[in-house]
């Protein structure tokens, strides 16, 4: 039988280098961006303190139609992996440290605003 699922390790600034460079990617079917930027700002306080903040899913596929990027940026590469599940913890890491507009529901392009302070 064949394997559906793998379990792969990455690291946060290597899916950051991914997206960037546009291998990482959405869906046609994905929402646009939803979180307000209050669970953004408790996201990061998450990480920060370690605790678990769940998996993230990928579709590997290529040459598929209605493939959009995370972030509002060109990207050099078309993706190859698409976010099924995670989009909005994804986008959310990716928008903050890469200072990226991110598309909201409205579909107008904002930053995300957050303070965040671990002192």
């Amino acid at each position: 039988m064949a394997t559906l699922f793998k379990d792969v390790k990455y690291n946060l600034q290597g899916l950051i280098n991914n997206i960037d460079m546009g291998t990482i990617g959405l869906p046609d079917i994905q929402r646009p961006f939803v979180w307000p930027d209050t669970k953004v700002r408790q996201l990061f306080d998450s990480l920060y303190k370690g605790y678990p903040v769940g998996y993230l899913l990928f579709w590997e596929n290529a040459n598929i139609d209605g493939i959009k990027s995370i972030g509002t940026g060109n990207k050099q590469k078309a993706a190859q992996l698409l976010i099924v599940d995670g989009q909005q913890r994804l986008t959310s890491l990716y928008a903050v440290i890469k200072g990226q507009e991110v598309i909201r529901e409205n579909y107008t392009k904002t930053n995300i605003v957050i303070a965040f302070n671990p002192m």
